[in-house]
């Protein structure tokens, strides 16, 4: 799976594309050169002698090494080979997914906050009617009846509003009548003359476990979706109040609820607390935000390992990577 040629010509370049059966390709960063420019493809990048050799860190969408606890953009692994395979099984799994996603990361330092959660909700529709989503809304359980109540609970002591994630039936579920409610707490606090801070908890066992799944696919028209998610970006109104949004996350941290809150200016996390971003796996890519959110906290590198294996991290690595700033009692 390493590549050796330095700059591929354009044929060579269509074999390297999930179109053709190529979803990915590693390369040996003390043997091989960097494929120059980027194919379609992940890139991943292999150190398994844990040298953290010097690479061009834009050149890999992935940088995986022996090393222990390695210094940004690369991520540790007891074993480089299986955490390879690993990592190629849940690409090939949904390739094209996968190949939008590196896309859209390796954009994000080219583009502006509002315009990159605008490209990132245009792909995200346009894979909802994509072959891979459509298989795994085949295999979905049946729908749950969708959430009633109040969603978000409320309070205001001085300059300070308290925003709590209160449907733990669901899990604090990021449902469509919680993230109206969301909107209009978050706006009431962004237009407030006496500029408050705003901090986000979650009631129950965990922060919340992201999307509502029986709402996955019932948009009847992708491109009214990406308006509506365009329109009522929570990701974006959380980054507009900068050092002003606080958020504790608690448990689990899943998909939106991580991608939104991301954005915050003050993430804190109990020591119970773990993140997870598996949308790959439904055939799709984080569309709350997360492409924008996460890789500008964490790094690119980092993120698209979060974003294409879909693996749990706990609140120390958390920590590490900067994705929590501090750990909380």
């Amino acid at each position: 799976m390493t590549n050796r040629r330095a700059n591929p010509g354009y044929f060579d370049r269509e074999g390297l594309t999930p179109l053709t059966g190529k979803a990915w390709i590693a390369i040996d960063c003390q043997a091989d050169s960097p494929i120059v420019p980027l194919p379609d493809c992940v890139v991943i990048g292999v150190d398994r002698a844990g040298d953290l050799p010097d690479v061009e860190e834009a050149h890999f969408d992935v940088l995986l090494t022996a090393r222990e606890s390695p210094a940004a953009p690369w991520t540790a692994c007891d074993d480089v080979d299986k955490a390879l395979d690993e990592l190629g099984t849940q690409v090939d799994a949904n390739p094209i997914a996968a190949s939008i996603l590196v896309e859209l990361l390796r954009w994000q330092d080219r583009l502006s906050w509002d315009v990159a959660l605008k490209v990132e909700s245009l792909a995200y529709s346009t894979l909802l009617n994509g072959a891979e989503f459509g298989r795994w809304l085949g295999r979905r359980d049946a729908a749950d009846g969708p959430p009633a109540g109040a969603m978000i609970a409320l309070d205001r002591i001085d300059d300070m509003i308290s925003v709590t994630l209160d449907d733990p039936e669901h899990r604090n579920a990021i449902s469509a009548p919680m993230r109206d409610a969301l909107f209009e707490a978050l706006v009431i606090a962004i237009e407030d003359p006496s500029l408050p801070e705003v901090s986000v908890t979650g009631a129950g066992k965990c922060f919340s476990v992201g999307g509502h799944l029986p709402e996955f696919g019932t948009a009847a028209d992708a491109a009214e979706a990406h308006r509506i998610r365009s329109q009522r970006s929570l990701a974006a109104l959380v980054h507009a109040l900068g050092e002003r949004a606080r958020v504790v996350f608690h448990g689990a941290t899943i998909g939106s609820g991580l991608e939104i809150f991301a954005a915050a200016g003050t993430r804190l996390a109990k020591a119970d607390s773990w993140f997870q971003l598996p949308e790959l796996s439904m055939g799709l890519i984080p569309g709350a935000g997360g492409t924008v959110t996460v890789p500008r906290v964490m790094g690119r590198q980092r993120a698209a390992w979060m974003m294409l294996t879909g693996k749990r991290i706990g609140v120390n690595q958390a920590h590490q990577w900067g994705l929590v700033q501090e750990i909380v009692a």
